[in-house]
């Protein structure tokens, strides 16, 4: 057996002997910490931000995912009425409580929004009528409602209230990210400054036409103390910008996200994302009925490291990293909330090292 020690305490990736399946000659088995996801919407055809979705739907979900090598994640929840934002967080209270493989899983909620840019292309598809700026009671009826467990907010650092409450957060131990936001690089500074540590979804999130020098990519990029979270199917993300980002950013402050609906993990079809009703064809790029745009995610971490591989020419463990123990590391460095072996589990995988591609076997 063949150890290899990753880049970070919180983990290892160990080669395994033995065979699955036919394999390839390239092909090794290795076992490893499951993936970490901090911005999943749904899966296997279960919606997070559908009103009509049971807790024991999103049990049903969250079981799925290992499947995908996932054992833990933020359910995300989107902009939506404070009415309907309170009852999607219950809804990820309840299935906790019914489930203790749950309780391992979901360490916390991701709240992406309300309080981002109301501008079109920045905004994505956040529902305008619900964007606001910061409200203090607002906040404090959601994390009532999710009863503490909100533990990341995505926010855009332009929005009215935004500085103090970022360090309002940090304060509360909560992960401030920023993401769907215009916001020029003083803005991105001062927002570093008071806490903020992560760009969510970095280069998505944002209009298709952007100043050539003055944008909120490059002011993010340049900012040291931000990480970035990248959505690494090929479509929300060209291979030769996932190669600059993290040249940047560097391994230890680049994760990857799914931002996955409810798309991911299941066929080609129709599905929602909140009030939006979506299409997912053969290619698994999601869009609206009749457009050509791409308007959410199908993809599946076990797909997004073999991308995310492929393109920046990351090794194995390189590229597990960044869906494992990156983002723990982050989560644990914002929350102060430190993972059993249980909860962080073991996945089996193979990796074809001339294809570049992962398939999980199981999780062990």
């Amino acid at each position: 057996m063949t150890v290899r020690v990753a880049h970070y305490r919180t983990g290892r990736l160990v080669e395994v002997s033995g065979s699955f399946g036919k394999q390839r000659e390239s092909t090794r088995l290795v076992a490893a910490p499951g993936f970490f996801d901090l911005q999943c919407n749904g899966f296997a055809g279960i919606d997070f931000n559908h009103p009509a979705t049971t807790p024991e739907q999103l049990v049903q979900a969250i079981h799925a995912l290992p499947r995908t090598g996932v054992t833990q994640l933020l359910p995300t929840v989107i902009t939506a009425a404070p009415e309907r934002l309170e009852h999607l967080l219950r809804n990820v209270v309840a299935a906790r409580e019914l489930d203790r493989t749950v309780r391992n899983a979901v360490p916390g909620i991701h709240l992406e929004g309300p309080w981002i840019s109301p501008e079109d292309g920045a905004r994505g598809a956040h529902p305008s009528e619900h964007v606001r700026a910061v409200d203090r009671a607002l906040w404090r009826r959601l994390q009532r409602a999710a009863e503490g467990l909100i533990r990341m907010v995505t926010l855009a650092p332009e929005v009215r209230g935004a500085t103090s409450f970022i360090r309002q957060l940090r304060n509360e131990n909560i992960l401030p990210a920023l993401g769907h936001t215009l916001a020029d690089a003083a803005q991105i500074r001062v927002a570093a400054e008071n806490g903020a540590l992560l760009s969510t979804h970095l280069g998505n999130g944002c209009p298709q036409m952007l100043h050539r020098h003055h944008n909120p990519i490059y002011a993010q990029l340049a900012e040291d103390r931000l990480g970035a979270s990248l959505i690494a199917d090929g479509v929300h993300l060209p291979g030769e910008v996932l190669r600059a980002f993290v040249r940047v950013k560097g391994w230890g402050r680049t994760l990857l996200v799914t931002d996955a609906m409810a798309a991911a993990g299941a066929a080609p079809g129709r599905f929602t994302l909140g009030d939006l009703v979506l299409e997912v064809g053969r290619d698994r790029v999601v869009r609206q009925p009749g457009e050509r745009h791409f308007a959410g995610s199908a993809l599946t971490m076990d797909r997004a490291v073999g991308v995310f591989a492929r393109a920046t020419a990351a090794t194995l463990t390189q590229a597990w990293d960044t869906a494992s123990t990156v983002p723990r590391r982050l989560f644990v460095e914002a929350t102060g909330i430190r993972f059993s072996s249980l909860a962080v589990g073991r996945v089996l995988a193979a990796w074809d090292d001339e294809k570049r591609e992962l398939s999980i076997i199981s999780p062990t």
